[in-house]
């Protein structure tokens, strides 16, 4: 029974040793556990500069929400946009960059750039997708509005530095990868040992019986022959026979390697649990980039951006409208519709008769067109309709350059009996084309105002198939009945018309088909010129206003200004162009 208390101390070591490894694993899942979080801060010995970017790769550094706590003295804005957009906004301007996390976890790492002290200030720019403003202490939960990448800009008012005190704090992604294999391992552990008496037993049970039938192979007991034993004293330590060296032997080695297993696991875990606690960057693209136009150049803005800055184009026209004063027209409206407006407004101060300006309204959008071209300039279409509006209005809102807004550039109320082009879904954006580039279109943007052109000015037009119901079209049409009229009546006067399209104000965004929405100006000057001396020509109020009279022996010029929308067929379509929106403005007139 010697080896029955050797098995009996096994078992009780393998229990112990898997309840050891059952604890480790536990352990690494409590007591050891990594914090669930880590907190980077910026080092406090970093140049001031007036603006500050936290980079789309830092902020895309670990899965899941990043809170961001800023403390600085004063007002000031976390601005949130495109990478490329944040970029071109900062310019030359002197700036710190937040870039990624520091080895221990414990610094944000930041890459100083030189260059202007000062910038604009950043509040109200276009650029951004929202903004958080702050005074003295912000705590911002980073959420992107949007799949794709995205950066953060922290200023001032751009001539102080922006806040200094800036840091970081991610979700850890440190990793437990021991702890449920250490809690089923012990677990086997444990029931190998509580089975192991019961094994042995067993296993001893079955020599005996072998040792039992070999004897009455071999002239045993049973045989009927005597055999006599004598005893053999051991060297002390040492036992002899195949009891001692086969069982009590094993289970000795079985103990010693139970204890060093036990020692090891159970002083490895914590190392184990430290090394695997260091979190491991993610990817370094956005959670929801899989939305996103990877490869693509994304849209120049969302549909909420677009909404906030048609709303404020349309506040600024309405009080411009209001007070008939062009100059709140110039934070939101330039070029043609600029133009348009300012001379309407002197037209309406003296001739109170005189039609206003269609409205610009915001509160109905209708259908957007957001461009793909991520360099300057930029421009967007909205199919907006609202009071006032007796039908749906095209309008072309333009940016010129990062640090300016969009402007309306031209509006244009939808053609009766026509429908807008479909485009591409505004997450996705609309390729643009150039104005003088026909790849995959029937015509180009140049040569079908230029075909529009021609038609407006000759009725009999070579080209008049080319595009949709010719003279049937309710702008066409018009335009050439006021044009014939003039004549007719206009029996002691020659009179010549022409409208050239303006080609610098030309902009081409790709439809859904493989089309083309083209909008552009086109000036309608419009001539005449006394028959025979002595004749006068005779002026309406609104040209006397530009003028400076009513009557002309000499002769006289009107100008207009007319803002068109032409849809082109893709390169193969049998069907003709279509004329979407259109309308004009008198902008001026003079004696010859």
């Amino acid at each position: 029974m010697i080896g029955d208390p050797v098995r009996l101390k096994t078992a009780a070591l393998l229990v112990l040793l898997g309840l050891l490894t059952m604890l480790a694993g536990i352990g690494q899942l409590t007591f050891w556990a990594p914090a669930e979080t880590v907190t980077a801060s910026v080092p406090s010995d970093t140049k001031a500069a007036p603006l500050t970017v936290i980079d789309q790769k830092l902020i895309a550094l670990h899965d899941g929400p990043v809170k961001i706590k800023i403390q600085g003295e004063g007002n000031f804005i976390v601005a949130t946009g495109r990478p490329d957009d944040v970029e071109a906004w900062v310019g030359k301007t002197a700036h710190n960059t937040l870039t990624g996390v520091s080895k221990d976890q414990k610094s944000l790492e930041v890459a100083s750039s030189d260059g202007e002290p000062t910038a604009p200030s950043p509040v109200g720019s276009d650029l951004w997708v929202n903004t958080e403003d702050a005074s003295g202490e912000l705590d911002y939960t980073w959420n992107p509005p949007a799949g794709g990448e995205w950066s953060l800009l922290v200023a001032s008012d751009g001539t102080k530095p922006a806040p200094s005190s800036i840091s970081m704090t991610f979700p850890n992604n440190a990793t437990t990868p021991w702890a449920v294999p250490l809690i089923v391992l012990g677990i086997i552990i444990m029931l190998a040992g509580v089975a192991l008496p019961f094994i042995s037993k067993a296993i001893s049970n079955r020599r005996k019986g072998d040792e039992h039938r070999n004897g009455d192979d071999f002239g045993g007991p049973h045989s009927g022959g005597e055999t006599t034993s004598l005893p053999v004293q051991a060297p002390p330590g040492k036992v002899d026979g195949p009891r001692g060296a086969g069982a009590e032997g094993s289970s000795l080695r079985i103990t010693a390697v139970a204890a060093a297993l036990a020692t090891a696991l159970v002083g490895g875990t914590a190392i184990a649990a430290q090394a695997t606690s260091t979190p491991q960057p993610a990817n370094t693209s956005s959670p929801s980039s899989s939305a996103s136009t990877e490869g693509d150049a994304a849209p120049v803005m969302l549909e909420s951006q677009l909404q906030r800055i048609l709303e404020q184009v349309a506040s600024t026209v309405d009080a411009a409208d209001a007070a008939k004063d062009a100059a709140k027209l110039a934070p939101r409206v330039d070029k043609m519709e600029l133009q348009v407006r300012t001379q309407n407004y002197k037209i309406r101060s003296t001739v109170s008769a005189y039609e206003p300006r269609m409205p610009v309204r915001a509160t109905k959008l209708q259908s957007s067109v957001i461009s793909t071209k991520r360099d300057w300039p930029r421009t967007v279409f909205a199919l907006t309709q609202g009071e006032g509006n007796v039908v749906p209005q095209v309008l072309t809102l333009v940016q010129l350059s990062p640090r300016e807004n969009y402007k309306l550039w031209g509006s244009a109320p939808l053609q009766p009996g026509t429908n807008f082009p479909s485009f591409p879904v505004p997450r996705d954006g609309t390729a643009p084309a150039a104005a003088d580039d026909k790849t995959g279109l029937a015509y180009s943007g140049n040569e079908a105002l230029g075909i529009l052109g021609e038609m407006l000015t000759t009725p009999d037009s070579p080209n008049r198939s080319k595009l949709a119901d010719g003279q049937s079209s309710p702008y066409i049409a018009g335009a050439l009945a006021y044009q014939a009229d003039t004549v007719k009546n206009g029996t002691s006067a020659n009179f010549k018309f022409s409208h050239t399209p303006v080609n610098n104000q030309t902009v081409v965004l790709r439809t859904a088909d493989g089309g083309a929405l083209v909008v552009g100006r086109l000036d309608f000057a419009f001539e005449g010129t006394p028959k025979a001396a002595g004749d006068k020509l005779i002026l309406e109020d609104d040209s006397a206003v530009f003028a400076g009279g009513k009557e002309t022996t000499t002769g006289m010029v009107l100008n207009f200004a007319e803002s068109v929308a032409v849809y082109i067929p893709p390169a193969g379509s049998a069907d003709p162009m279509k004329l979407v929106a259109a309308t004009r403005g008198l902008v001026g007139a003079s004696f010859k």
